[in-house]
């Protein structure tokens, strides 16, 4: 029997798969880069291009048009969003939803702070630069905007059932509130470049929430 030896162990040469996920990955960071600041429009396939260092024969073999690249770019924000935004702020279901609310306020917040306002909302840009001259995409937006809201709209739910929240209230319209404030406000900020018009938007929205908690 041939003997082991603990905590050795060769390199292993990267598979043709994941070499090719690493150039899609590639494409994808370059041209969600380019888009976020100057928009899909005004980013030409040459710019990934030459923001990627991928050729042009590459970036047909992964995706068939810029359109293509469009859609892929929104699905990947779509679950970025949720896996690392929305679904870390409410994963634990025990928790005061309220507390969450503010906590993922507060992530919104300090995400634009950490960026001095720059970019904005990822989402938000592609959905005021494409709703009204793309239906494709403008759907796919749309989509994010409702998990988004419906992620909101659960964990006010929660409080309710959990007798923290008055029951009257309207889960899916409170959340609507919730969504449109957050991305007007960071709107704001980015045309300004005024981090504390969000700052003050998060104050409002703390001070809104305790119209629905239940007296003690």
């Amino acid at each position: 029997m041939a003997s082991t030896v603990v905590g050795e162990s060769k390199a292993q040469p990267e598979t043709k798969s994941q070499k090719g996920a690493a150039t899609r990955d590639q494409i994808l960071n370059a041209a969600s880069r380019l888009i976020h600041v100057q928009g899909y429009q005004s980013t030409s396939l040459d710019d990934v291009l030459r923001e990627s260092g991928v050729g042009k024969g590459n970036f047909y073999y992964y995706f068939k048009s810029k359109e293509d690249l469009g859609y892929a770019i929104i699905d990947r924000i779509r679950r970025a969003f949720i896996e690392r935004g929305l679904g870390l702020a409410f994963a634990d279901a025990d928790t005061d939803p309220v507390g969450q609310l503010h906590g993922f306020f507060d992530r919104v917040l300090d995400s634009q702070r950490q960026r001095n306002c720059v970019g904005g909302c990822a989402i938000g840009n592609l959905a005021s630069e494409l709703s009204d001259v793309h239906e494709g995409f403008r759907q796919q937006l749309s989509g994010i905007f409702d998990v988004y809201r419906e992620y909101l709209a659960e964990a006010i739910r929660r409080g309710q059932r959990s007798g923290r929240l008055r029951s009257d209230a309207d889960a899916g319209r409170v959340a609507q509130f919730l969504v449109a404030c957050l991305e007007g406000a960071i709107l704001l900020g980015k045309v300004t470049r005024d981090i504390t018009i969000i700052e003050r938007c998060v104050e409002e929205l703390k001070a809104h929430l305790t119209l629905y908690r239940m007296s003690a």
